[in-house]
């Protein structure tokens, strides 16, 4: 048998009703600017853990360049322990740039400030992994 199904009409609520007042107070939204700078916020947050995703790959770049490198190449180590040391000096230098840009954005998320990267620390960073990186090459090419 089959059973008919009649959708009855909800009665319309008005502004003033009591009951569509108390509906619309328990759906809270978030205001824009407390949602802004929560969404500010972590991405600062994700920032600074990408800083310390880098520090960690030099710093295995280090270990492996200045310790392994020489042992498993059969080479003199000097060479490749000085390369590695720039490589923990660029891990130790990740860290620090990395912890203070994560102050001054939090600082700038405060104060309603604009704090752009500035173009120094990347050409630093730039010219720094540029050194290393030919550094890199000229050893693994004179030692095979």
């Amino acid at each position: 048998m089959l059973e008919v199904v009649i959708a009855q009409p909800q009665p319309q609520r008005t502004q003033n009703d009591p009951d569509s007042a108390a509906e619309r107070s328990t759906v809270a939204a978030v205001p824009p600017d407390l949602d802004q700078a929560r969404r500010t916020s972590m991405a600062a947050e994700r920032t600074w853990l990408a800083w310390w995703r880098s520090a960690l790959a030099a710093s295995a770049g280090a270990l492996g360049v200045g310790r392994l490198a020489p042992e498993l190449l059969h080479v003199a180590p000097w060479p490749y322990v000085a390369l590695g040391c720039g490589y923990a000096s660029l891990a130790i230098g990740l860290l620090i740039v990395g912890a203070l840009r994560q102050r001054d954005l939090e600082h700038a998320l405060r104060t309603g400030a604009h704090v752009p990267l500035r173009f120094v620390t990347v050409g630093v960073f730039t010219a720094g992994g540029v050194v290393l990186a030919v550094a890199t090459a000229v050893l693994v090419i004179a030692q095979t």
